[in-house]
């Protein structure tokens, strides 16, 4: 491969990354400074003063010539992936965290585990006094709406409620420190979906949207509560769905046979499957379409490298390939029922596998125990 090309594919490498639903960690977006100055990725700090910067950001600068980027980034790296629901138009929104996933990059950055924990698992979240929240056992989703509140009630701080969300994921799996975290809003995920041209996913079960018509318009709100009229329905096999598709089959759990269950999966299979479309495209060779891409990502994204700009996780993790990308899948049982539920719980053999992965041991625990890998 000429060295043109090469960089070219790792453009459209860090759009796959960051495209992944905020979702694979945010490997931002270029490969030269124009690009770079040309589409830049949102940075915030969204893990606080809560220790040091992590190894993964702490790298030296070496002498004379210059290493290129990300040369100094080790694994196995963890990777905080949040996606959220933008409704600022909504009087008294709050960013709830509507999928929270990890990314646990292997030692040789080729190979990996995408793991999704509950929005709704029941859990510790420490007092956090920057939002003037005490601290308090809820669904682990909530972290994201104390940490971001004001104390005079003004518009909710994204960035900080991620870092009360990522001290919750750290306290409850025992990962002491993300080595980068992303934040992705779901109308960026539509857009990057469209950018690319769609996806083509297997779906594996009929879902009928809540939400929307066939044509991909609202359906009409009852009186009663919820919606009636026609459903835009995703029937199982190979589909190949646009931007505003593939965010409606991500948001559906209600009618699902296992629910919010359900629905993780189909956020990991909706991420691998846009890096498998994204990196199967003809983009390589269409600059206008990557510009499409990068602008889509720039209006979707927020990043934190702990140091490390996009493009170091960019070229550190290029060899990262969608069919070495292990999705897991950790089962859980409800806590209460009926207008007692509080939350989920993890089942015994998801408890284990997240002190495996704490332990570096997961692919020899998802090999004795296949039944957590989803298909994707």
């Amino acid at each position: 491969m000429t060295g043109q090309g090469r960089r070219r594919r790792l453009v459209l490498w860090c759009v796959a990354i960051v495209a992944a639903v905020g979702l694979l960690g945010g490997a931002a977006v270029v490969v030269d400074g124009y690009l770079e100055r040309r589409y830049p990725i949102s940075t915030a700090d969204l893990f606080g003063p809560s220790g040091p910067a992590s190894a993964a950001g702490g790298g030296t600068p070496t002498a004379s010539p210059t290493p290129r980027p990300g040369a100094d980034l080790k694994g196995p790296l963890d990777i905080l992936l949040v996606g959220i629901d933008t409704r600022e138009s909504v009087p008294d929104w709050q960013p709830n965290a509507d999928a929270i996933m990890i990314l646990r990059v292997d030692a040789d950055l080729k190979s990996g585990h995408l793991v999704a924990l509950p929005r709704d698992l029941l859990v510790d979240i420490p007092a956090f006094p920057a939002s003037g929240y005490r601290g308090g056992r809820n669904k682990i989703n909530a972290a994201m709406v104390y940490g971001s509140r004001q104390r005079d009630g003004g518009t909710p701080d994204v960035a900080r409620g991620f870092q009360l969300l990522a001290r919750t994921v750290s306290d409850y799996t025992g990962i002491d420190e993300f080595d980068a975290g992303a934040v992705l809003n779901f109308r960026g995920f539509r857009n990057l979906v469209d950018a690319v041209g769609g996806v083509d996913l297997h779906i594996d079960q009929r879902v009928a949207s809540i939400h929307l018509r066939p044509d991909g318009k609202l359906r009409t709100a009852s009186r009663s509560g919820g919606y009636t009229g026609p459903q835009m329905v995703y029937e199982p096999g190979l589909r190949h769905l646009n931007g505003w598709q593939a965010l409606d089959y991500a948001r559906q759990r209600y009618d699902l046979p296992n629910g919010a269950y359900d629905r993780q999966r189909h956020h990991q299979q909706l991420i691998k499957a846009l890096l498998r479309g994204v990196l199967a495209s003809s983009m390589a060779t269409n600059p206008l379409a990557v510009g499409q891409v990068l602008t889509a990502i720039g209006d979707a994204l927020v990043f934190d490298g702990r140091g490390q700009r996009p493009i170091d996780f960019a070229f550190a993790l290029s060899d990262l390939r969608p069919e070495n990308l292990t999705l897991v899948g950790l089962p859980g049982s409800g806590v209460g029922t009926g207008s007692g539920y509080r939350g989920e719980q993890l089942d015994e053999i998801g408890r284990r596998y997240l002190a495996e992965l704490r332990a570096g041991r997961e692919d020899e625990f998802v090999a004795a125990n296949p039944s957590l890998v989803l298909q994707g």
